[in-house]
């Protein structure tokens, strides 16, 4: 399990900016996905993935302490997509 922090020392190292920069655009991008997605607008990263919200259809649950039926209305929450080349590379090298 990777952290953010972890995440920017790395990229940080990789790429030979400073890690309060890598920070900064780090927090940048994930603040822009998340305002994308909550306006309900994909977010497509060629190789990546897509970002986006989904629609969850109202349906009936039951609460068990009362043994009552109740409905939960149609939602949406957010999703990501990966993309086929990203899948690919995980089931090829994972084993």
């Amino acid at each position: 399990k990777m952290t953010k922090a972890e995440v920017v020392s790395k990229i940080s190292e990789k790429t030979g900016v400073e890690k309060l920069i890598t920070l900064a655009i780090i927090e940048a991008l994930m603040i822009e996905v998340k305002e994308s997605v909550v306006n309900n607008e994909s977010v497509f990263l060629r190789g990546f993935g897509t970002f986006k919200p989904k629609k969850r259809a109202e349906k009936t649950g039951r609460n068990i302490s009362k043994n009552t039926a109740i409905i939960i209305p149609e939602h949406y929450i957010p999703a990501f997509k990966p993309s086929k080349v990203f899948i690919k590379q995980v089931k090829e090298n994972i084993k």
